[in-house]
């Protein structure tokens, strides 16, 4: 019995040479059913037409399950499958609260801006499709506050909007930094939005662990305690990480109960070129990227959307032009439905992009890990990857682009001419058979945590006892000892003339 995935693969096998045998392992996953849920008692009868109206007649288990922590007052963290609809759990009680709180805001995080625009365009879909958030003193006027916003527009989001959407970068350089101007946000936060939050790892993730802390300690000056959903891929321990994010216990909801169509996993070596050859004699493959735009081009002749993930942005772009050059011999008339994407393009560019692949008119896109992330895109019929992302976490974030809404799709994984990813297609259980990593983050390191001090202090003085809950009384005294941070009454004030989130890049 074949599937729809193995159909695809069939198709991509057809465009090789006749003595080429790249396939080294073939898996099937199959379908899985979902398990519908009740929507809650307290749910707004008007929020639920409204996600009606979306197709979406129950809530699935996981998500009625994180929507009902964060409705209590809970910090949660829905750690589900990619394509599960982790976005209802934080959706549906924040819609409650700003339906029923006129003074009530809402902050939501994503680390890319692609994501941040999707979600603010289901947001405004949301919002105007429930009554009472039309009426005078509740309207939403969801806005997206970012590098790409102009002057005007973040005038607007600090005066005006309710729900706001935003990156860590801006929160900590803009919005902390000059929190006075931001009082009404502050204080009316009710919900703070961490999305793909096992995105924040490493030297980026510890600095965003204290750029939350520092916002949840504002608000608590500003006499609000916000409830913090985070939405994460499938992690090792996702309630321990979001809790080292913001200091404080987080429940953790991970049993998917949404469902999934069948998935045909291919692992793909490149033939050797009979051209070249490497250092003393050693033979070389066929690079990962030639071999990947010649798979998506043989897709997309055949009718799948298919989406293509690269490593590096050059190679976005030239995966995109092989994939049109082989359309042009076999199916010219589809060339011009490929394109590439990556970090970089204007933000109409990106959204322009973003609207012809989820409408269907993009049949095939080579991108960065830009796209890796949350972006709501239907009916992709195929992912390939031209190499190992790096992560296990990161391998099933992208094929799980693939797939979405139910149907069976097919992911291919290309492996380029080195030691791990010969490896990887060679032993398929240290890939698949592998459990998830955990995210590690670091937020006690003393050379990020002096900066963050200097922020804060700026910020708020800090008190001793929040230096000591941090492990930063030795740092603390290190800044004192510069001359940076004053120590008064068993507080650190920051010197006169401190100006430090500029030079602060929590990027790295």
């Amino acid at each position: 019995m074949t599937s729809f995935g193995g159909d695809l693969l069939a198709v991509a096998l057809a465009g090789t040479a006749p003595d080429e045998r790249p396939l080294r392992h073939v898996a099937e996953l199959p379908a899985r059913g979902g398990r519908p849920q009740r929507w809650p008692d307290w749910a707004d009868p008007d929020v639920v037409r409204a996600f009606a109206e979306r197709g979406i007649t129950r809530p699935w288990s996981h998500q009625a399950q994180a929507a009902e922590l964060a409705h209590a007052g809970r910090h949660v963290v829905v750690s589900t499958g990619t394509a599960s609809g982790k976005s209802l759990a934080y959706q549906l009680p924040v819609l409650h609260a700003l339906a029923t709180d006129p003074r009530a805001r809402v902050l939501y995080l994503s680390p890319t801006k692609a994501l941040g625009h999707d979600q603010l365009r289901a947001a405004h879909a949301l919002t105007a499709a429930v009554p009472r958030l039309r009426e005078p003193g509740f309207g939403v006027a969801p806005t997206a506050y970012d590098g790409d916003s102009p002057a005007e527009v973040r005038r607007f989001a600090r005066e005006r909007s309710r729900w706001l959407f935003s990156n860590p970068d801006m929160i900590h350089v803009s919005i902390l930094r000059n929190h006075a101007r931001w009082a009404a946000l502050l204080r009316g936060l009710r919900f703070l939005v961490v999305d793909e939050c096992h995105y924040y790892r490493g030297v980026f993730g510890s600095n965003v662990a204290m750029v939350l802390r520092r916002l949840l300690r504002l608000c608590a000056r500003y006499s609000s305690y916000p409830t913090v959903v985070f939405a994460s891929a499938t992690t090792d321990s996702p309630g321990a990480t979001a809790a080292e994010l913001i200091g404080h216990p987080v429940a953790e909801v991970t049993d998917d109960g949404s469902p999934r169509g069948s998935r045909t996993v291919a692992l793909w070596e490149p033939a050797l070129r009979t051209d070249l050859t490497g250092e003393n004699g050693a033979p070389v493959r066929r690079s990962a990227g030639a071999e990947a735009a010649r798979v998506m081009a043989d897709l997309v002749a055949e009718g799948a959307q298919t989406l293509t993930f690269v490593r590096s942005r050059r190679a976005a772009e030239l995966t995109a032009l092989g994939a049109q050059a082989r359309l042009d011999d076999i199916a010219p008339e589809l060339s011009r439905t490929v394109a590439s994407y990556r970090a970089g393009y204007l933000a109409e560019d990106r959204n322009a992009l973003e609207r012809a692949l989820a409408e269907g008119r993009l049949r095939g896109l080579a991108t960065t890990n830009a796209l890796e992330l949350g972006v709501d895109i239907a009916g992709l019929d195929a992912v390939v990857l031209a190499g190992f992302p790096g992560t296990v976490a990161s391998f099933w974030q992208q094929a799980g682009r693939s797939g979405r809404r139910g149907q069976g799709a097919l992911v291919v994984l290309i492996a380029r001419d080195d030691p791990l990813d010969t490896y990887l297609v060679h032993n398929p259980a240290a890939l698949l058979g592998k459990p998830v990593e955990r995210v590690v983050i670091d937020p006690a390191n003393p050379y990020l945590l002096g900066p963050q001090l200097l922020c804060a202090a700026t910020e708020l003085p800090l008190d001793a006892a929040e230096v000591c809950a941090l492990g930063a009384t030795g740092v603390a005294a290190g800044l004192v000892d510069e001359g940076l941070l004053r120590l008064r009454n068993g507080r650190y004030f920051p010197a006169p003339g401190l100006d430090p989130h500029g030079a602060v890049d929590i990027r790295g």
